[in-house]
């Protein structure tokens, strides 16, 4: 069984568990769940319904609560609040920052949101709220939280102290305090080391940073998570297009859009050409497989009309047959790890520093030495095993050719994808392996046909 951040879950305490449940044993749940954190609950919970689940739900502190709708999977969760009332939903709300109530509050109907909103108890919270849903959520203003400090560049440090003691407890994580004019145009950040070490009278606007790096609320999630994956930023402030201090985007963020974009890019680089999940139904998870799929064996049937026009070549020669399996993997196997370095570059924003003609070199050469050595491999290896000098030539002189051809597909067509706006993970999965399978059965016969004809 799985073990979570210190909590063990056991198929012995899921039974005990299970029995509490079906018993009504408040004192049991409530007992072994006393200090476990939110995203342990989580798994535990789901290994039960969501009618047991919402008894637990009953038995923690709303606080608690709020911590687990958050962790809960959003397909998962927006079944499950289809049970709570608008008052029960709105009480876990309200302990909730403001980022993630608007996360948790998208996933309802319209109206029952509205509802919700409407029996906050804070009020400056529904005010961030409805702010938040103002945006789309893969924006900067959809991923920010309303909950930061902020600081007077005018102020003193004694006045920024009592301001930091006054917004301190509406914010979980403070990381720096944000600088603003009197038209709360962000400024800079002054960190809390410099704060506590510097005198009461002394002026924000002497100890301030200037150079603060910010995103406007309309920038695409992924661009900030690049800037802080670059920058190694822990918060980030987002500006609307005057200038104005409208947010903060944490770090946690941030990872869970890091997270969805690699699930993103491995699903794509498999040939699944929508967002899926194992629980997801028969028929989402076949459409999402299907179209490479087909576009596979669409490529396997032209690999059959190619090894048809050298048929004639096959049955004089028949044991250029027993090759085929090797040209169409060697292939694709280069092809796919060209494409991937090339997508895993282009993620991290430093490819091709320099020239795409110095890079080309480069592949090309990197190619030249592995075709070399597995050319001379097979040449060998074919020698040793059919004694055939003719068939060994053609066989490594293929194979060589393919890995050229590959390694400059594999770099070459991620690039090009990239420079037309189209996600280049396509080119690292089916795409590449099929598009290999062709080009080198093609060279495989040519080269075959022009050796024995000569």
């Amino acid at each position: 069984m799985p073990e979570v951040m210190g909590f063990e879950l056991t198929k012995e305490y899921l039974e005990r568990f299970g029995q509490a449940l079906d018993a009504r044993d408040d004192s049991f749940v409530t007992q072994s769940l006393r200090g476990v954190k939110a995203a342990d609950i989580t798994t535990l919970l789901f290994e039960f319904s969501a009618e047991e689940s919402k008894y637990v739900f009953g038995l923690l502190d709303p606080e608690t609560d709020a911590d687990i709708l958050i962790e809960l999977d959003e397909d998962i969760r927006k079944e499950f609040m289809g049970g709570f009332t608008a008052a029960e939903l709105a009480r876990y709300v309200d302990e909730m920052e403001s980022d993630d109530a608007a996360d948790v509050l998208r996933d309802l109907p319209l109206k029952k949101r509205e509802e919700v909103i409407g029996m906050l108890t804070n009020e400056e919270k529904e005010g961030y709220i409805l702010d938040l849903l103002r945006y789309d959520e893969d924006v900067a203003g959809g991923l920010m939280a309303k909950e930061y400090i902020k600081v007077d560049i005018n102020w003193s440090v004694s006045q920024c102290i009592e301001e930091i003691r006054k917004q301190a407890e509406k914010v979980e994580k403070i990381y720096s305090l944000y600088v603003v004019d009197e038209q709360d145009r962000l400024m800079g950040r002054v960190s809390l080391k410099k704060i506590i070490l510097s005198q009461n009278k002394m002026k924000i606007a002497d100890i301030y940073d200037s150079d603060l790096i910010s995103v406007e609320t309309y920038a695409q999630e992924k661009e900030v998570a690049d800037i802080m994956q670059k920058y190694d930023l822990e918060s980030i402030p987002v500006v609307n297009t005057r200038g104005k201090l409208v947010g903060r985007i944490t770090v946690d963020d941030v990872l869970d859009v890091i997270t969805e974009m690699a699930e993103e890019e491995r699903q794509i680089m498999s040939g699944i050409s929508a967002d899926v999940e194992e629980d997801d139904n028969v028929w989402r998870l076949s459409k999402a497989r299907l179209p490479w799929l087909i576009i596979g064996m669409v490529g396997g049937l032209v690999a059959a009309q190619i090894t048809d026009l050298f048929s004639g070549d096959i049955r004089v020669i028949a044991g250029l047959a027993l090759f085929i399996p090797l040209i169409m993997a060697t292939g694709g196997n280069v092809g796919i790890q060209s494409s991937s370095i090339v997508v895993q570059s282009l993620a991290n924003k430093h490819a091709f520093s320099g020239s795409l003609a110095n890079r080309l070199i480069k592949v090309l050469f990197v190619a030249i030495v592995n075709g070399v050595i597995l050319s001379v491999m097979v040449f060998g290896a074919v020698m040793l095993i059919f004694k055939d000098q003719n068939m060994a030539l053609t066989v490594s002189a293929a194979l060589f050719c393919v890995v050229l051809l590959a390694s400059f597909t594999g770099t070459i067509t991620p690039i090009v994808l990239d420079r037309f706006g189209i996600n280049p993970a396509l080119a690292s999965g089916p795409f590449i392996t099929t598009a290999n399978d062709l080009l080198g059965l093609a060279v495989y016969f040519s080269i075959a046909h022009l050796l024995y004809t000569l």
